[in-house]
């Protein structure tokens, strides 16, 4: 029952924001659009940013799913666009209102987790520091997050399949090589 009634709150949220600011909505809209009480929407979010921020997860998590493999991550990311963009007067509406600094933070978390993946997938087997495959996955986080903001600043102009088919061919084999350039179990050559 709990996440119908987030789902419910959250679908108030989006409705809103269509006519208004998300600066200029308060609970009691939010309560009287989704027809619960404002104990109702306390007990599941602590404020308007705490649900903004449940139903941005929610989405990624959805757009994510099962696409966090080496194979699979042009189809998880272009996904995560596809809902950004599928969610246009949303994220507009967040974008322009809410802290650039939330927005960037909660984009590299999802970034990170699907690259972290990619990262651990294409590692196994390989005995790399894992402040390597860090480094790795926030060079990356930075380039796909900078790109995402850029396209939601330039009013969603460009397809996401373009975007991610880009920066497909871009970064193609990249993730694997670097790995192999910070193996700590490759015998050193002899000259």
């Amino acid at each position: 029952m709990s996440n119908i009634t987030k789902r419910a709150l959250e679908t108030s949220l989006k409705n809103l924001l269509l006519k208004k600011p998300v600066n200029k909505i308060t609970i009691n809209d939010i309560t009287e659009d989704c027809g619960v009480n404002r104990a109702t929407f306390y007990y599941h979010f602590q404020d308007i940013y705490a649900l903004i921020e449940w139903s941005c997860e929610e989405d990624a998590k959805k757009a994510l799913s099962s696409n966090t493999t080496y194979d699979t991550w042009q189809q998880g990311f272009l996904n995560v666009l596809n809902a950004v963009e599928d969610n246009k007067p949303f994220i507009i509406n967040v974008y322009r209102h809410v802290s650039q600094e939330q927005i960037i933070q909660y984009l590299y978390r999802v970034v990170y987790d699907l690259l972290i993946n990619v990262i651990e997938e294409c590692a196994h087997g390989m005995t790399v520091r894992d402040e390597d495959k860090k480094f790795i996955a926030d060079f990356y986080k930075y380039a796909f997050v900078g790109l995402t903001l850029e396209w939601i600043k330039s009013d969603m102009k460009t397809p996401p399949k373009e975007i991610v088919s880009r920066l497909s061919e871009l970064i193609d084999g990249d993730i694997p090589r670097m790995l192999e350039k910070c193996r700590l179990d490759v015998p050193l050559s002899r000259t």
